[in-house]
């Protein structure tokens, strides 16, 4: 498997992690941090922006999924490499996502 389908796979799992707490914010109404937001990182988005930004996470893990790679959900290790990637997006978001939410960042 060629190194960029390795880095495709990776990042589309991470991609699509990041989607997850975004779309879900914003179609429960509820403001959530984005770059977007003032200060970036750090301060509240609105739950459109959030939607938003979470649809281009989505579409971002699609094109590394599907276009740039050819993902194939029988194959043990293109399943491994994507899910390495989101297992390792989630534990990070999750931490700092933790710390902004308890004030401590």
């Amino acid at each position: 498997m060629p190194w960029y389908d390795v880095a495709a796979y990776f990042f589309g799992g991470a991609f699509l992690a990041n989607f997850v707490p975004h779309f879900v914010a914003g179609v429960s109404g509820r403001p959530f941090q984005t770059p977007f937001a003032t200060p970036p990182f750090r301060g509240l988005s609105s739950p459109a922006v959030n939607v938003l930004w979470g649809l281009f996470n989505l579409a971002a893990a699609y094109a590394l999924l599907v276009v740039v790679g050819s993902f194939e959900l029988r194959r043990v290790a293109h399943v491994a490499i994507f899910a390495a990637g989101l297992g390792l997006a989630s534990v990070g978001l999750a931490r700092s996502l933790g710390r902004l939410q308890r004030g401590a960042a």
